[in-house]
């Protein structure tokens, strides 16, 4: 059973990203405040659930948080201050977007640029330990899916619908022979070990 804070004296926003390994398309952040003694059992990590659990989770989530906001950083702003820190400003930016004030931070993974002065805790796997880091796993993953989903008739040949532009075998090789999109990361490198290239 997820838990519902990490500490109980100050108003608590959890924070996850999505998109973070991909080739094509932002990588979003969610921050979720939950009520202090917030319950969810079916709450989880997103990566532990089916896409229709996430999608039917999602409108939960929104309605039984206090305040949640998701954002993003596109790609070029990816190229231009590397993956890790365009992480850090998506969360960032959510945090910003929230309606209540988050007075302390969980933030999903070992590593954090700090926001303003708002004290936080990294935990490795929070999304799998606390239920506001779930609800923003989940939220992050669902807007990033459903902007994907959305470019993907635009570039057809990328098939991003079934692969949300990860590096799927059928994704490098699609990069490989019609090049990148406007919507690919150009610092990323683009290989694929099960293809030789004839040159």
């Amino acid at each position: 059973m997820l838990l519902s804070q990490f500490q109980n004296e100050f108003v608590e926003a959890g924070c996850d990203e999505a998109g973070r390994g991909c080739l094509a398309g932002p990588v979003f952040a969610a921050a979720v405040i939950f009520p202090k003694d917030y319950y969810n059992p079916i709450l989880n990590d997103s990566k532990k659930l089916s896409e229709k659990k996430r999608n039917e989770l999602r409108p939960i989530i929104e309605r039984e948080a206090l305040a949640f906001a998701v954002c993003s950083v596109t790609p070029q702003e990816i190229d231009k201050i590397n993956i890790h820190n365009a992480s850090y400003k998506a969360m960032h930016l959510a945090l910003d977007a929230l309606s209540l004030t988050a007075e302390y931070l969980i933030i999903d993974g070992n590593k954090f640029i700090p926001y303003q002065t708002v004290p936080h805790t990294c935990i490795v796997k929070g999304d799998g330990k606390y239920l506001s880091i779930a609800a923003a796993s989940i939220l992050a993953k669902t807007y990033r899916d459903e902007f994907m989903d959305r470019i993907a008739d635009e570039f057809p040949q990328y098939e991003w619908r079934s692969n949300k532009g990860y590096p799927t075998i059928v994704h490098r090789k699609a990069v490989l022979e019609h090049g990148p999109s406007i919507h690919h990361r150009r610092t990323f490198r683009v290989t694929d070990p099960q293809l030789k290239l004839e040159l």
